[in-house]
């Protein structure tokens, strides 16, 4: 039986000729991404590392109970922001900093997505440190990455003799996220088909794209392929006219409907927002939802779990500071020199400074930037997370988990887990040129 000490039972232990021919079956699935190389964006393989990261059953169960309690606790959040506004009267979260957060929709307001859920699927970042895990993002608009480590396991389907050995030792089935995607989209669909709206190759993760709506049934679609007419929306097939009961939108609410939030686009569905206001139509994820992964709004997610569900948060933040509060600047003055600062806008990486790199110079004029628009940035005691075996050498790795809500929140018994290629790199993300592992998640 495989345990945390034992990465391979000695049935499935892969030699190098083994790592060499999954490695061969991961490319021939074509798991690809778009990295920024010489300031263009260009599309490739995502390195895959053969060695999976090994999660016990124990240690799973307590992430499942901390990843469920967070996704509850940020539904309702959602849900009482966009109706009654009941935390924002109250002050557990101040009402400027929700509402100044350019994921707040104000179009969204009064608006309820069926079963009351925002956030259908959530990507939740983690990293273990000294033996604990924090939570470090909260990814609600359009969480990416599962396909890769769904490729990682089919690919291992092609190597019978490992394959047949490794689901004897104990290993969840990983295979079943589609089947569980499907099932929420029925849950929630609102009389039709399902469609999946890609941004189309452009995008950086078309292949995540389209490896969903073959796993789900859905129609994979472009915006020319829909229309809205009298408030329901259609897709535009090879030879018939369908409706669409459930949307499952790759392109950021903003961006899905130019007529409804005025952002010229060539993705968005003209009438969109008013198809799924009138109920004819659910958007997965729900338009609004961005105001909850704000990463400054993730400052206050602790107190979000306990006011809704009177209950201590059981996952951990990093240790985080908001620029917005006195006390927490003058904290980030005095001690820029050992924090990891964030702004706020920025994602898959991007606008990450270890201000302990910088020159003092450098990290005055961050200060004074941070001064200037205290709600665009926070900061983050920097967190010393574990490193992972690889190819390359022991390299820091993190943990992207998924949460799917429909009746019920279902934590998939996987993840992705992204490593840096970089010795002594802290940034895993793909768009830096970080791979990634499949992630095991050992039975009872």
């Amino acid at each position: 039986m495989l345990n945390e000490s034992n990465f391979f039972a000695p049935s499935v232990m892969m030699s190098g000729e083994g790592d060499d021919r999954l490695m061969r079956a991961v490319e021939r699935f074509g798991a690809r991404f778009s990295v920024s190389e010489g300031g263009e964006y260009v599309e490739r393989n995502l390195p895959f590392d053969p060695e999976p990261r090994i999660i016990s059953a124990d240690e799973f169960g307590f992430l499942e109970r901390g990843l469920r309690q967070r996704v509850l606790a940020l539904n309702l959040f959602l849900g009482d922001v966009y109706t009654k506004g009941r935390i924002l009267r109250d002050k557990a979260v101040p009402a400027e900093f929700a509402l100044s957060s350019g994921g707040f929709l104000p179009q969204a307001v009064g608006v309820s997505p069926p079963l009351g859920i925002y956030a259908n699927i959530a990507g939740i970042d983690l990293v273990k440190g000294e033996g604990k895990w924090y939570v470090l993002e909260d990814n609600l608009r359009v969480p990416s990455g599962v396909s890769y480590p769904l490729t990682a396991r089919k690919a291992l389907e092609t190597l019978p003799v490992y394959d047949a050995d490794m689901r004897s030792s104990g290993i969840e089935d990983s295979l079943y996220y589609g089947r569980m995607l499907g099932k929420m989209f029925a849950e929630v669909s609102q009389g039709g088909i399902c469609a999946l709206l890609t941004t189309g190759k452009s995008n950086c993760a078309y292949y995540e794209h389209s490896f969903l709506a073959e796993a789900t049934g859905c129609a994979l679609c472009r915006a020319r392929d829909l229309f809205v007419e009298d408030d329901r929306l259609y897709f535009k097939g090879a030879d018939k006219i369908e409706r669409v009961g459930v949307l499952y939108t790759r392109v950021d609410g903003v961006y899905a409907d130019p007529l409804a939030f005025g952002r010229s686009s060539p993705f968005g569905v003209p009438g969109l927002f008013s198809a799924y206001a009138s109920g004819n139509v659910a958007v997965v994820n729900a338009f609004g939802c961005g105001v909850a992964d704000d990463k400054g709004l993730y400052g206050y997610v602790p107190k979000i779990i306990e006011y809704y569900l009177g209950e201590k948060a059981i996952l951990e933040n990093a240790p985080t500071y908001l620029p917005t509060l006195a006390e927490d600047m003058a904290y980030i003055s005095e001690n820029i020199s050992r924090l990891v600062i964030k702004s706020v806008g920025d994602c898959g990486g991007h606008g990450v400074v270890f201000a302990g790199g910088l020159a003092e110079a450098e990290r005055q004029e961050l200060l004074r930037k941070i001064e200037r628009d205290p709600r665009g940035y926070i900061a983050q005691e920097m967190i010393d997370f574990e490193t992972l075996p690889s190819r390359e050498g022991n390299r820091k790795a993190d943990l992207r988990a998924f949460v799917v809500s429909g009746k019920d929140i279902e934590v998939w018994k996987s993840g992705l887990t992204r490593y840096a290629r970089e010795a002594d790199e802290f940034i895993v993300n793909s768009s830096h040129g970080g791979g990634f592992k499949d992630t095991w998640v050992l039975s009872r």
